[in-house]
């Protein structure tokens, strides 16, 4: 092992796991990582490779001095400070060095490489380390160099500005060499020297802990111009690399990540402290850097035991017996973030098999979560077949989206709406539809503005900014939704949205990657290769990913191949070369998979044609509203091999249809507008006076055919009162209280039973009409026109789930037109057979044995 932390492939090779499961706890790192900008920083950077690096490094100093207001001639630059350390003893050649330890092991070694003589000054446990500055003075011999840690490491503890300087300007002949290497996670204002002009003090600082860049290596020291001079000559020519220049140079212009990094660091280095505490045989000492000293019973456990416990769990801290001072019952613990930290002290209480002090010892149930890298990229159906590869193989899975916006929803068995989606995820994993499965459902009934629904229930309509402004107390419904959820099954498979690199929304988002954060999900980032871009779209959604983000991610997917995934060989390496992530699968595409689509995205887009069958075949209509939602009311339908279901955007495309459909819409004063400025409105008054063509309304479309449709409520419109199509005399008001019912009912003409459920505003009544579809208790549900039966309508979607009553209706249109009856002929309409295919077809081609792997299965 080696002489300091962080040393992962060493620890690897003892632990006997991979480096990347290792969570080290043994270098003093900023938890947050390196700032955002960095890596597109570096990555813009590359070309100046192609150069030497500035010896002078101009614009890291001009930037140094212009933050620190500190002249250049009084800077120097180098490879890490531990770099400048080693050199600081040759260049003041002091034949002795007073070192207050414990301390960090390289001032001892820098000394003696130069040949000076160490000679200890001992910091003891009873004072909790703390430097006493007036017993130091008087320990000094005369031109004795001295190296002081501020804040001290191992220990983490700080001596007064104002004691440091008393010592300092009352003892001239002594060179005072203050490491403020991590003064950046304290109170700088108050305990840095960096602003003191003084012949004999040298300040050294590091920014390889504060920026996160231990593998760049940068530091400086603040030194008279003319010891700054003798330190400069004796460094390497080209000490400081281009990189390392650059983003030095950015970091002094960086004016928040540092007061970001103290904040954390502060909340989270006093709860892990409580923590620490808490457990029998730990006495951890309070500091004011990023790590904790923590003296370990060794009546309870010897330290390197302990050590050698965690690192068997994948977890490094530092021993500390190296460090002069200290015995060997001590170990230093980084502080890093809050999960993390978690982790260890759920680690440590199983080592040291504590009486119960109220530590909740709780972990997450493990998660994998499919984001994609664009809308429509196959998250939802890769998300339904995990959970379907799951169940089959026992395990206890439920599907989660933390928000959806889509027009497609359905009403659960107790009445909440959710998205359909996560329906059919909850059908493949053999679970009832549970809201919590999908907590927040956006359903946009403008270009700005959406209903919000939240647990299931209606909360209001808003705008995006609104929205926005509510989103943080949204969010932690959410998460009592997931806790809830998650509680009750061995596994949860999450599905993102959209993407999670935009980065205009991302720092906002509850969906994907915060969502993950919360879950403590693994996850896949899917690509849609049929649509083109695949490789460039998962190198640019990691390039804008955050470093914590990038960590969740744990590979890529391809979704929808089509050809020979042999010869994505080279791409994939390649992307995997410039992304750091593998690849878990390459999914082919799979024909007439016979599911439900997520949102209206591909039927829009025209990928849910399908050619007319030859043969008699019936020619279904359906009309595509603006505002169109659940339009996989008419998925059975289009199951049917006698009828060819068709989207008609355009009046010269309608035809002579054998059946035209009005379907559900999310704004009904809107579409009715659109159907008569686009020509529809006259067309299909006039198939349905021909008496020819079926004309079919489900819920909005249901309330289209009416004659009247009033919004008193201004629930989708100003308070407007519109004229129908005047197909079916009945008029609809549109209410504030919306109907969420998951029902049976009743087909009056056919006498089939039909299961379903309402989600509708409208309250509708009429006279002459003929009642059609009734409720269990009596209410009805759609009407037909008097005498014209081949005009109806019904509120109830998936009415034509029921192959009985499908097949009934399919059979009267046929009749109609002289055709032959087929009746129970026809295939069932059961997604059960088409989940399975599906499951079986991705088991196939993911690597399932690494996704156990990673859920820890």
């Amino acid at each position: 092992m080696s002489l300091h932390g962080g040393n992962l492939n060493a620890a690897a090779v003892l632990a006997g796991i991979p480096r990347s499961e290792l969570l080290d706890f043994s270098a003093n790192i900023n938890p947050l990582g390196f700032p955002d900008w960095l890596r597109p920083l570096i990555s813009s950077s590359v070309e100046a490779l192609l150069h030497y690096p500035d010896p002078e490094c101009t614009e890291l100093l001009a930037a140094m001095s212009a933050t620190l207001d500190v002249p250049t001639e009084m800077l120097v630059v180098g490879n890490g400070a531990s770099e400048l350390l080693a050199a600081l003893p040759r260049v003041l050649a002091c034949r002795s060095l007073l070192l207050p330890v414990p301390s960090y092991i390289e001032y001892r070694l820098a000394a003696e490489q130069s040949g000076v003589m160490v000679e200890p000054f001992v910091l003891t446990a009873e004072t909790d380390f703390a430097l006493d500055t007036q017993r130091l003075k008087q320990a000094l011999k005369p031109g004795q160099m001295v190296i002081i840690g501020q804040p001290n490491n191992p220990t983490g503890t700080l001596c007064s500005r104002e004691d440091l300087l008393a010592v300092i300007t009352s003892c001239p002949d002594n060179v005072f060499v203050i490491d403020e290497s991590f003064i950046d996670f304290c109170d700088v204002d108050s305990y840095s020297l960096r602003q003191q002009s003084l012949d004999n003090l040298i300040v050294v600082q590091s920014l390889t802990k504060a920026w996160g860049i231990p593998g760049l290596r940068l530091g400086f020291v603040i030194a008279p111009p003319a010891v700054a001079k003798q330190l400069k000559a004796a460094l390497p020519v080209w000490s400081v690399n281009v990189l390392a220049q650059v983003v030095g140079t950015r970091a002094f212009q960086d004016n928040e990540f540092l007061p970001a990094t103290r904040h954390y660091v502060d909340q989270q280095r006093d709860l892990l402290f409580k923590r620490l505490a808490a457990l029998p045989g730990l006495t951890p000492l309070a500091g004011s850097a990023n790590f904790l000293l923590v003296r370990v019973d060794p009546q309870r456990i010897a330290a390197a035991a302990l050590i050698k416990a965690l690192l068997k769990k994948g977890i490094m801290v530092r021993r500390c017996d190296n460090f002069d001072g200290l015995g060997d019952n001590y170990v230093r613990i980084a502080v890093r973030n809050e999960d993390e930290n978690r982790r260890l002290c759920d680690a440590l209480e199983s080592v040291l098999q504590p009486v119960s002090k109220g530590i909740s010892r709780t972990r997450k149930t493990p998660a994998l979560m499919f984001q994609g890298t664009g809308s429509n990229a196959g998250k939802s159906i890769l998300t339904a077949a995990m959970c379907r590869i799951l169940q089959q193989d026992g395990v206890r899975v439920a599907p989660f989206k933390a928000q959806n916006m889509s027009l497609n929803s359905c009403v659960t068995f107790q009445g909440g709406e959710m998205g359909r989606a996560q329906v059919l995820q909850a059908q493949a994993a053999r679970l009832d539809p549970d809201v919590r499965m999908n907590p927040v459902l956006l359903k946009p009934s403008s270009r700005t503005g959406s209903q919000v629904i939240v647990c299931g229930k209606v909360l209001e309509t808003m705008d995006f900014k609104d929205y926005a402004a509510r989103r943080a107390a949204i969010f932690s419904d959410v998460r009592d939704c997931y806790d809830s959820l998650a509680a009750e099954h061995q596994v949860m498979v999450l599905e993102g949205a959209g993407s999670p690199a935009e980065i205009n929304l991302k720092s906002r988002d509850i969906v994907n990657m915060n969502m993950a954060r919360y879950a403590e999900a693994r996850v896949l980032l899917v690509g849609d290769i049929d649509r083109g871009g695949v490789f460039a779209s998962f190198v640019g959604t990691m390039e804008l990913l955050n470093e914590w983000e990038r960590g969740l991610v744990e590979g890529f997917v391809i979704n929808r191949f089509r050809g020979d995934a042999t010869l994505l060989g080279d791409a994939l390496e390649r992307t995997s070369l410039h992304s750091g992530k593998p690849f878990l699968g390459v999914v082919p595409y799979l024909p007439q998979l016979g599911l439900p689509e997520e949102d209206s995205v591909d039927f829009k887009d025209g990928l849910l044609e399908t050619t007319r069958p030859v043969g008699d075949v019936l020619d279904i209509a359906l009309v595509d509203l603006p505002h169109i939602s659940n339009f996989t009311d008419f998925d059975a339908l289009r199951e049917a091999q006698d009828a060819h279901v068709r989207k008609v955007t355009r009046v010269v495309d309608l035809g002579t249809p054998d059946v035209v459909i009005l379907p559900g819409s999310k704004n009904v004063i809107h579409d009715l507008g659109w159907l008569k400025d686009s020509g529809f409105a006259g067309a299909v008054q006039h198939l349905a006076a021909s008496g020819t063509t079926e004309v079919v309304g489900i819920c909005g479309g249901y309330q289209l055919l009416g004659q009247k449709i009033s919004d008193p409520h201004g629930i989708e419109s100003s308070g407007l009162e519109c004229q129908g199509l005047g197909l079916l005399d009945m008029n609809t008001i549109l209410a504030p209280q919306k109907t969420t019912t998951s029902c049976q009912a009743r087909h009056l003409g056919s006498g089939e039973v039909l299961r379903g459920y309402e989600i509708h505003h409208g309250l509708s009544t009429g006279n002459n009409v003929d009642p059609l579809v009734e409720r269990n208790d009596g209410m009805p549900l759609g009407c037909s026109a008097q005498g014209r039966d081949w005009i109806w309508g019904t509120y109830l979607h998936g009415v034509f789930d029921a192959d009985g009553f499908r097949n009934w209706f399919l059979d009267r249109v046929r009749m109609r037109k002289g055709w032959v009856a087929l009746g129970s002929s026809r295939a069932v309409y059961d997604l059960e057979p088409a989940l399975d295919r599906l499951a079986s077809h991705v088991r196939e081609h993911l690597d399932m044995e690494r996704i156990y792997r990673i859920l820890k299965l």
